[in-house]
């Protein structure tokens, strides 16, 4: 189930991604729900992202202030 949860949210940053607000609104609904070692996935995957999406890099800092 939590696995999930971590594929849902991230299939939802990927379709929120064209607005950076929206974007940050949903990273941090995620970060309240997954546990602390999907955050870490989480982190992971958004450093990838956020290479081929630079106007995102600014929520990198939501998911290292979480850890």
């Amino acid at each position: 189930m939590p696995r999930m949860i971590y594929d849902y949210t991230k299939s939802v940053l990927e379709k929120v991604s064209f607005d950076l607000d929206l974007f940050m609104k949903e990273l941090k609904k995620a970060i309240k729900k997954l546990l602390p070692y999907e955050v870490e996935h989480l982190r992971n995957w958004l450093v990838y992202f956020t290479a081929q999406n630079p106007q995102l890099r600014p929520c990198l800092e939501l998911v290292t202030e979480a850890e």
